[in-house]
């Protein structure tokens, strides 16, 4: 019989190592930043080049799509390759504990000898994890191998890239799109583009601290100097090669 220290080990090791939705919410803050950089990126060098509004939201619009899916496909292909790895590396985990499982046993030993554990409660601990196979590769993946299963769907996260790309990165678009509908707005276009794209680069900051677990006031002033960064030096290179080209 199993006795209270015991089933403390068990339930430890079964207690979840984290909240999926935290991680698809990952992919989207930072397909978000990527997104509304980009584009305000391009925006910039428009206007610093002196363009039409449509010529604005061609570009615009053609590097949205271009991007965000290529980032997204790219998410997509590695969140698959790492996954494909892992099972991999699994099967081969169930072949030793199938054929090798003194060696498979004393290993779990050894690794938990090292982390401090002491008889009789090391003998436990390895009792409870070698008693069921799954949980015992699980731990030889993690501790051995430094691998942990990942749940989250690669098309979901390709999926929710693409989507962030597009939503937040089409904001500082979203004036131009106004000017070239309604007509002569008399807006200044591009200071109301800064502004609107200010407002999400604080907002995907904010809760790109949420995500980390990290300072919420030096997330947003990163967010802030990385996409105001871009947008200077693609509002020069626009400025200067109209004058040279035109």
């Amino acid at each position: 019989m199993v006795n209270d220290s015991s089933k403390h080990v068990e339930s430890q090791l079964h207690r979840s190592e984290g909240s999926q939705w935290r991680n698809y919410i990952a992919e989207f803050v930072y397909g978000g930043i990527d997104g509304s950089i980009t584009t305000f990126a391009v925006v910039a060098g428009a206007a610093g080049a002196h363009l039409d509004s449509p010529i604005v939201i061609i570009l615009g619009l053609a590097n949205l799509i271009a991007d965000g899916f290529s980032m997204s496909v790219g998410a997509y292909l590695a969140a698959k390759t790492e996954q494909e790895e892992y099972k991999k590396h699994e099967s081969i985990e169930y072949w030793e504990i199938e054929h090798l499982p003194e060696r498979e046993k004393e290993e779990v030993r050894e690794i938990y000898r090292q982390k401090g554990f002491e008889e009789p409660l090391l003998s436990q601990v390895v009792e409870v994890i070698t008693a069921n196979k799954k949980r015992w590769v699980d731990v030889m993946m993690k501790e051995e191998l430094g691998m942990v299963k990942d749940e989250r769907s690669p098309f979901a996260l390709g999926l929710s890239t693409f989507i962030a790309f597009l939503l937040v990165g089409s904001i500082p678009l979203l004036v131009y799109l106004w000017d070239w509908l309604v007509g002569d707005t008399s807006l200044p276009l591009f200071p109301v583009s800064c502004v609107a794209t200010g407002i999400a680069f604080v907002v995907v900051g904010y809760m790109k601290a949420y995500v980390n677990h990290s300072s919420k006031l030096k997330a947003i002033a990163e967010t802030l100097l990385l996409g105001t960064s871009a947008a200077v030096l693609s509002y020069i290179v626009g400025h200067y090669l109209e004058k040279w080209l035109a």
